[in-house]
């Protein structure tokens, strides 16, 4: 999830092959359609292509946003695990989805790398301004997820490690572990040397879990994980604070194609208004580490708010 969001996402991406936290086999544009059950905002919106990243959480917002749309008589075509967020920010810009969960934090710093705002309100605000012509986003919800550095337990005591700017202290022996995109982001290696000045002597870019399975097995001594990812809690993994704020907000909201924006909004602005950060990592435990379907697990949240 630099949502990287691209980021690691650890065990996340054992059960849904991931972005940097990558997808599934066959065509990532492939099509899955179902046809919604009638609604009076069906007509407006037509046919609607949800989208998402490539890991486990971003295919299962994308199953929330779906159901709920085909819970208001909306025809939905599912085109998810497309990639990390350079591929499926151009397959929206290309009309080949009309809409992807993002975070707020992360996106912005994509389209906007001297951003320097980090409450969750001026993200929002900040990133309405920075989106290009043609896209749009809508309400973002309490729910974040964001990018972390996250270590051992025994390599937080021999190291003596807290924050992030703690790493500095070890640049000749740190090793980190995180997606390929990770090397060339501000929420990624560039950010770190100038927020931290935090150079690692070696980088290994690695798929999400391979990502946790190194950091377990030692062969790196930190790694970039997402702060919902269940690995952390499973492996008693420390996550290194954050003073400079590098990662930021990073709250989960809709991007749209601008002229799907009105049709969208009434259903999608109250899935926002329902998801926080304790539904999302509940929903993500239930998809990576207990094996549940993405589609059943959506389908019980949605239920259990009022909107299925």
């Amino acid at each position: 999830m630099t949502r990287t969001r691209t980021m690691a996402v650890g065990l996340l991406l054992a059960a849904v092959v991931p972005l940097a936290a990558c997808g599934g086999g066959g065509d990532p544009l492939a099509t899955d359609t179902q046809p919604g059950a009638g609604g009076s905002t069906a007509a407006a919106a037509g046919a609607v292509k949800v989208g998402s990243a490539n890991f486990p959480e971003a295919s299962l917002l994308g199953e929330v946003y779906a159901q709920a749309l085909e819970a208001k008589g909306m025809t939905v075509t599912r085109k998810f695990d497309i990639g990390t967020r350079e591929t499926y920010l151009k397959a929206i810009t290309n009309k080949e989805v009309d809409l992807v969960p993002e975070y707020s934090g992360s996106l912005l710093t994509f389209y906007n790398k001297d951003a320097k705002v980090t409450a969750p309100d001026e993200v929002y605000a900040e990133l309405q301004k920075a989106l290009p012509e043609g896209l749009t986003v809508l309400d973002k919800s309490a729910a974040e997820d964001k990018n972390s550095m996250v270590v051992t337990k025994d390599t937080a005591s021999q190291w003596s490690l807290k924050s992030i700017a703690d790493l500095a202290a070890h640049n000749s022996e740190l090793s980190i572990g995180a997606p390929p995109e990770f090397k060339t982001r501000q929420q990624g290696l560039v950010g770190l040397k100038s927020a931290y000045n935090v150079v690692p002597s070696q980088f290994r870019p690695l798929q999400p879990q391979a990502t946790v399975d190194a950091l377990k097995n030692g062969q790196v001594k930190a790694a970039n994980i997402f702060s919902t990812d269940p690995s952390i809690a499973a492996n008693g993994f420390v996550v290194l604070e954050d003073p400079k704020s590098l990662f930021g907000s990073d709250n989960i909201v809709p991007l749209v194609r601008t002229e799907k924006a009105d049709a969208l909004k009434p259903v999608l602005n109250a899935v926002s208004a329902k998801l926080d950060t304790p539904a999302l990592a509940g929903m993500v435990k239930e998809v990576v580490v207990d094996k549940k379907d993405a589609k059943d697990v959506a389908k019980a949240w949605l239920a259990s708010v009022g909107l299925g």
